[in-house]
């Protein structure tokens, strides 16, 4: 069975931009056309979109997901290139995790103290706060934040 960009794009829950995008930059070098020209997806295909999406989601760039195709379309002569761009590829997710973790730390205790403020009325609430009075996961990662940038407020 085929699908056309607009049934494909419905499944894959993308726009047919860009799906009409990747293959406009040589990411789809699979993709059927009809006799018409019309790009004709497969099932199969799919599993190459969602390597594709996966690969951008991680900050692959467009040249970099080109390189990854153009590898395994050439088979297993590139087993060893395409196992070091994965091994590359976890490594910078998850250095992206560790950054979004400490942003979402961050995050945690400002809206912490924001609440207390509001009830307060006053962001000088804090200055009278012993640490005792702050939430044991709070104040952890308030003293993170301070040992981290020798930040204080």
């Amino acid at each position: 069975m085929h699908y056309t960009v607009a049934e494909t794009a419905r499944k894959l829950n993308v726009s047919p931009h860009t799906l009409r995008f990747y293959s406009k930059e040589g990411l789809l070098p699979f993709v059927d056309r009809s006799e018409g020209g019309i790009r004709l997806f497969k099932e199969e295909d799919f599993s190459w979109l969602f390597i594709i999406d996966c690969l951008k989601k991680t900050g692959l760039s467009i040249k970099g997901i080109q390189q990854f195709i153009k590898w395994a379309m050439e088979g297993d002569t590139t087993i060893e290139q395409r196992l070091e761009m994965f091994k590359e590829r976890q490594e910078a997710v998850e250095q992206q995790i560790k950054e979004l973790q400490d942003a979402l730390e961050v995050i945690k205790y400002k809206r912490w103290r924001y609440e207390i403020s509001k009830e307060a009325g006053t962001t000088a609430i804090h200055d009278k706060m012993k640490p005792e009075d702050i939430p044991e996961d709070i104040r952890k990662i308030k003293e993170k934040i301070e040992r981290l940038y020798h930040f204080t407020e």
